[in-house]
């Protein structure tokens, strides 16, 4: 797969800024940075995102899966990224039938860090189910806590800047083996599932930690990914324990430490029995 190098622009994940902290004292501040990205799919532009420019191929790939644009790794035949216009495209080469597929059903995205509804066309459209999940996979309770700590211990542009947010994922035995991170939720997940496919790793084998809430779209994300468990930092939202219900999802909120708030199929974890 084909990816244009970038190291002659200016795009990098962070960049310093003036800042005033108290009167008289100017200096500089490390700031995430932010900037248009535009999804085009053969030839046709289909979405423009603000994302943290690191990344970029594993979150088309990953976008591509979690929005149901194609079905597989295999389904993506190229990706270049150009620079231009103050901002960054991801060209995308995807097969036939996927592309009619996204034709038959294009709506306008404008994306932006804490994406909503993003111009979908009807309620319906809007709150997409996924096929549930049919793997019946368990989790330790231990495992899921050790992969929640490990990601605090994982995020150098939140470190260096404060603004981000990063989405990690963690084998049977709660080892954080791959993690991403962008100012937007969305696109830090996406991301990962990107970097899943592209390592030909099955997402079915581990678990999903994610340091925001969880939203009804995060829950989408990891489902059509095929992990059974997404674990967040934050809280959840009624949209998301729906669907995860009916996506037969473990939903977890509230990973801090030993304790775990489980809002769906809490028979999908194992707890340690007190002696």
């Amino acid at each position: 797969m084909q990816a244009q190098d970038l190291s002659s622009s200016t795009f990098t994940g962070t960049r310093r800024a003036p800042v005033t902290r108290e009167p008289g004292a100017p200096g500089t501040d490390c700031v995430a940075e932010e900037v248009p990205v535009a999804l085009e799919y053969n030839g046709i532009s289909h979405a423009v995102m603000l994302a943290t420019p690191l990344d970029l191929e594993d979150f088309a790939l990953g976008f591509s899966l979690t929005e149901g644009i194609v079905d597989s790794r295999a389904d993506v035949r190229d990706i270049v990224l150009a620079p231009g216009c103050g901002g960054l495209t991801v060209q995308l080469q995807i097969a036939s039938g996927c592309f009619a597929r996204l034709k038959d059903r294009r709506r306008s995205l404008t994306g932006r860090t804490g994406c909503g509804l993003c111009g979908a066309e009807s309620l319906p459209q809007a709150v997409q189910r996924p096929a549930p999940l049919q793997s019946d996979v368990r989790f330790d309770a231990a495992a899921v806590s050790q992969a929640v700590q490990a990601l605090n211990q994982r995020q150098p542009l939140r470190d260096a800047s404060g603004a981000t947010h990063a989405a990690g994922f963690a084998d049977a035995q709660g080892q954080l083996v791959m993690v991403r991170e962008d100012v937007g939720r969305h696109n830090a997940l996406d991301k990962l599932v990107g970097a899943l496919l592209a390592a030909n790793r099955p997402a079915q084998d581990g678990f999903v930690v994610v340091t925001s809430r969880a939203s009804y779209e995060m829950v989408g994300k990891t489902v059509r990914a095929g992990s059974a468990l997404l674990a967040a930092v934050s809280g959840v939202t009624g949209l998301a324990i729906d669907l995860a219900a009916d996506a037969n999802l473990a939903l977890v909120g509230f990973a801090r430490g030993d304790r775990l708030s489980v809002y769906t199929h809490p028979e999908r974890l194992v707890w340690a029995v007190a002696a």
